[in-house]
């Protein structure tokens, strides 16, 4: 979950105050790499407005660049919401959520996700996040959970392919604190967690995961996420189509019951 291609124009501006001030200080991106603790891929990804900065990366390039008015200038307009830019309006609509209905085929979704599991995915994205970017995300996801307990409760169904369950994310141990918050969710009324078993020769999920949310003036939207990138569709007709797609793929997996079952089987195993 990086910041994405498409970066705010706060981003995209820091970027550009450091791509010139650089060019004209005749540094190349791997020299202020090297002295901000960043690859020159990363520096590349900042310059072009597609990644926040860190603060480290801020302080110690105005260093670098002996330009620190004009650099910590920049970065006070720098919109650091806790979220990607990518994901910003669909967190905006899940905040607020009447219901959210989804389908997983990679990871856990991050509404349910422990620490631990969630700190796992986020060490494997690729370019590296660095430490300070990987506890900014960690926690935002982590904020995103008080949706389940709030009032009124949120009606919270997941489809989760058994693949997913059975990846050991993290180690066998955090991979069974995984399952063991699950069957904790399973037990809340408001929460229904189905497993679509492995061993099923299709189902009608099989174009992969996405997500029916319906907002607070109770209107129904699709998200989609895949590499970095997201839409929210709103289209009536659109929407109507992954409706008729979950409610299907609800009655193709596990029914709860049994599904605790196999959930219950897979934490003891590790």
């Amino acid at each position: 979950m990086q910041d994405g291609v498409e970066g705010s124009s706060s981003m995209k501006m820091f970027g550009a105050v450091v791509r010139a001030l650089r060019a004209a200080q005749g540094s190349t991106r791997e020299q202020l790499g090297v002295y901000v603790g960043y690859s020159a891929s990363q520096v590349a990804m900042v310059e072009r407005g597609e990644r926040m900065p860190s603060a480290r990366f801020v302080a110690k390039s105005a260093e670098f660049l002996q330009q620190r008015v004009a650099i910590e200038a920049a970065a006070e307009h720098l919109d650091r919401s806790p979220h990607p830019t990518w994901f910003g309006e669909y967190a905006d609509l899940e905040a607020e959520a009447v219901s959210v209905w989804t389908f997983n085929t990679h990871v856990v979704h991050g509404l349910v996700q422990t620490e631990a599991y969630a700190h796992a995915v986020l060490g494997e994205y690729c370019p590296m996040l660095d430490d300070e970017e990987l506890e900014r995300l960690l926690e935002a996801r982590l904020a995103r959970q008080k949706l389940l307990t709030r009032l009124p409760a949120v009606s919270l169904a997941l489809v989760i392919e058994e693949w997913v369950l059975r990846r050991p994310m993290g180690g066998p141990a955090v991979a069974k604190g995984q399952l063991e918050r699950l069957l904790d969710l399973s037990e809340m009324r408001n929460v229904s967690i189905q497993v679509m078993p492995t061993r099923y020769e299709g189902h009608a999920g099989l174009d992969g995961p996405f997500t029916l949310l319906e907002t607070k003036e109770r209107q129904w939207v699709t998200y989609l996420e895949v590499q970095g990138t997201s839409r929210v569709i709103d289209n009536r007709e659109e929407v109507s189509e992954f409706q008729q797609r979950y409610g299907m793929i609800r009655t193709q997996a596990l029914t709860p019951s049994d599904s605790v079952k196999v959930i219950e089987q897979m934490a003891g195993e590790l």
